[in-house]
């Protein structure tokens, strides 16, 4: 009687694994992730290449998680860098006695503190005229920079030249990298930009929630000082 095929087991005995890896000396090269978990004796040559190979791999990824939180650890720094410049800021903003000082404050800090090359602030106003502050009409800032303002959220990102000519005139052609907010409170309505020659400085979604922090309590301040005839009109 002739012997018919064995039916597939459901596990291999050890013989057949090392039949296996003898016919597949690269298996291990394929599927290194299982190195870390294989308890491997120093018996043999072949066993102590597995080992030296698990170290390996151990040792490149222990120097990949250092790189990542030593990333990490410079995000946490520079993020108390800007906590500290934005709490000084802040706090000049609360002590400046008048509207002109608010706006120089705020302006010079920017430029000095946090060393950034282009700062506009443009306040939207139909009549009052601010001492030392750009002010456009709404409907201009609206035809302008509109759909940067409807979200009512701080971004930023690369703007087009038209959009970069309404925030920063001349300088515009300079500014490569814009971070923007929108600055609202109690019927007072303006934009805070910052701009940078390099385009990657601010990117898509990032580095916003410090300069919002700021904007948000410029708009406070600046209600406090804003002119009586630029006042909301109650009916």
């Amino acid at each position: 009687m002739s012997d018919k095929p064995k039916s597939s087991q459901t596990e291999l005995d050890p013989a057949q694994v090392a039949e296996f890896l003898k016919r597949h000396p690269a298996f291990f090269a394929e599927y290194d992730d299982l190195l870390p978990e294989l308890i491997i004796p120093h018996q043999s040559g072949q066993a102590v290449s597995l080992v030296e190979r698990q170290v390996k791999l151990l040792r490149e990824r222990n120097i990949e998680m250092r790189h990542r939180l030593n990333q990490l650890m410079d995000v946490a720094r520079e993020n108390d860098r800007l906590f500290e410049k934005s709490r000084r800021l802040v706090l000049g903003l609360l002590d400046a006695q008048s509207l002109e000082q608010v706006i120089a404050g705020v302006e010079d800090s920017l430029r000095g503190d946090f060393q950034v090359p282009h700062v506009s602030l443009i306040l939207f106003s139909e009549s009052a005229r601010y001492a030392n502050a750009r002010c456009v009409s709404h409907a201009q800032a609206r035809a302008a920079i509109g759909h940067l303002l409807d979200s009512g959220k701080t971004l930023s990102g690369v703007l087009r030249p038209d959009e970069l000519e309404f925030l920063f005139g001349e300088a515009g052609t300079l500014v490569a990298s814009t971070a923007l907010s929108p600055i609202q409170h109690q019927g007072l309505h303006g934009v805070l930009a910052l701009g940078s020659p390099d385009a990657h400085h601010y990117k898509s979604a990032t580095g916003t929630l410090f300069l919002g922090y700021v904007a948000d309590a410029l708009a406070r301040v600046l209600v406090r000082q804003r002119p009586l005839a630029d006042e909301p009109q109650v009916s």
